[in-house]
């Protein structure tokens, strides 16, 4: 189906490129059903039912995180805002907001993309002030979400940086990644290149509830291994671990034997991050599916985003004796901050050292 007779607000356009009669093109901007800023039109398709795509130029996509930031990277790339993978957990939820969508439904379902992203990353990364910082992305919002198999906005970004020398990590739930395994291969010869996906569980049925729009967990588990049988690095973001329900010593142990299995070069693991935008559309979310555990959540985490310090270090215990179970113990985990060049195919041993520049994590 094409994508242009789905705008929200079409205006009668050129004949259809397959020799059809006309048919309605673009909306321009003053017909947007939202005032985003370089709106080109907002297109709903069966395809993608219940979502809507608010096509955007963007001015800039080079993102300098704010001075003092706790992150672990300078600089990042986002062509997509709001997520289709629709994780209840998901921390950039507040983020929305800035656009006046709300935090909840919304995030799940008005994907912003910016259509020019990789065009305009380009003529950024060639002014002669850019100092080839590393670039993170996945840092707010899934690059590989389900629209990125209509946009392909990745592959022209991925040159982009090569093309520049800049090095670059990506952290992703999406199996779309595997059809740019050729270009990210290419692509770390030329420049360290840090990759990593989202997996923090092994229940599928669980997986469904919490974070349905994504690839099951055991699809994520094919594309870690196929990452590494391309000879790439790949390291594992197990997060959130969600309380009493993904933080038994069964349900940590299937994680990492499979994440072992797989191939994994490393895993990092930590507990859910509640900050406001997220609480509300997780306990909303969890009262509806487990009322059970509703007080133990307000108990645990109190007024606050993190749990409580005796949590924290009971999780961490348990992470760091799965970690030593499957050779993870002196490994590093996925945190945006590792970029490095071509790996070989093999798995972490016990006792194996760390690379060059790594820090071990929990």
């Amino acid at each position: 189906m094409r994508w242009d007779a789905q705008a929200l607000s079409p205006t009668r356009g050129p004949a259809s490129d397959d020799g059809g009669s006309s048919a309605p093109g673009p909306a321009p901007a003053m017909d947007a059903l939202l005032p985003l800023a370089g709106l080109v039109r907002s297109i709903s398709t069966p395809e993608f039912s219940g979502v809507t795509f608010h096509e955007v130029t963007a001015k800039s996509v080079l993102n300098k995180v704010p001075s003092g930031s706790a992150m672990p990277f300078e600089w990042t790339v986002n062509p997509y805002r709001g997520c289709s993978h629709a994780c209840v957990y998901c921390f950039a939820r507040k983020s929305h907001t800035y656009l006046e969508f709300d935090a909840g439904r919304d995030f799940d379902s008005q994907v912003v993309v910016k259509i020019n992203a990789a065009e305009v990353l380009r003529r950024e990364l060639a002014k002669p002030s850019w100092e080839r910082h590393q670039v993170a992305l996945g840092t707010n919002t899934d690059p590989y979400q389900r629209a990125e198999g209509r946009y392909a906005l990745m592959p022209g970004i991925i040159r982009a940086l090569a093309d520049s020398g800049t090095p670059f990590s990506i952290l992703t739930k999406g199996t779309l990644l595997a059809r740019d395994i050729p270009l990210l291969k290419h692509a770390a010869t030329m420049v360290p290149v840090d990759l990593g996906i989202s997996l923090a569980m092994t229940n599928e049925d669980l997986a469904g509830l919490v974070e349905p729009g994504t690839p099951s967990p055991r699809a994520r588990l094919k594309l870690i291994s196929r990452l590494r049988e391309a000879g790439l690095g790949c390291g594992v973001m197990a997060m959130p671990i969600l309380p009493w329900l993904t933080d038994s010593d069964e349900a940590l142990d299937s994680l990492f034997s499979e994440l072992a299995k797989a191939g994994a070069t490393g895993v990092t693991a930590g507990a859910l991050y509640l900050k406001p935008g997220t609480r509300e559309w997780y306990m909303q979310w969890l009262a509806a599916q487990h009322p059970e555990l509703v007080g133990k959540y307000r108990r645990l985490y109190g007024q606050g985003s993190y749990v409580s310090k005796e949590y924290s270090t009971w999780l961490t215990g348990r992470i760091t004796h799965f970690k030593a179970k499957y050779g993870y113990t002196r490994t590093s985990g996925f945190s945006h901050r590792n970029a490095r060049p071509i790996q070989g195919p093999s798995a972490p041993e016990v006792g194996a050292g760390t690379l060059p520049g790594q820090q071990p994590l929990f």
